[in-house]
């Protein structure tokens, strides 16, 4: 009799110990802050590649994809693309929070290029290419930010 005691409250205990264990990723989805942000237009994304390319008025962007979130050619992105690192991206078209990594920015069209052939090695074989729109020439350089002394 002990022994189905002591397993019963062993079974409930570990019941509650694996069910209390949930991360649960809540966004508020505040869009003034995002749209405050950088805008960029998604111009390149595939399937088989976890990496898509956005175009900013700086230039073009490689980003890494985090969360398993797709990004699709011509939605538009609201966040930080002008720094290397992990972040957050709001995805205006579908109003969804994505997580992506930025491994190369402010990069031109033919970098750009470069960029996702070397992250996506099937890019230059399946024949694809990266949209290039009208104002491409004409990207502004970003500002450095002064060091501190």
């Amino acid at each position: 009799m002990k022994k189905i005691f002591t397993y019963s409250i062993l079974a409930v205990m570990a019941t509650v110990l694996f069910t209390s264990c949930v991360k649960d990723r809540v966004y508020h989805n505040d869009n003034a802050y995002w749209l405050s942000q950088e805008r960029g237009d998604v111009i390149y994304s595939n399937n088989s590649c976890g990496y898509y390319v956005v175009e900013t008025n700086y230039g073009y962007t490689i980003i890494r994809n985090l969360d398993g979130l797709r990004t699709y050619d011509g939605d538009v992105l609201y966040g930080d693309f002008g720094a290397y690192g992990s972040r957050n991206f709001y995805n205006y078209t579908v109003d969804l929070i994505t997580r992506g990594t930025v491994v190369e920015y402010d990069l031109s069209y033919n970098e750009a290029l470069d960029a996702i052939d070397y992250y996506c090695p099937l890019f230059k074989s399946s024949g694809a290419t990266i949209r290039q729109s009208t104002n491409a020439a004409k990207k502004v350089q970003r500002n450095a930010v002064p060091a501190k002394q």
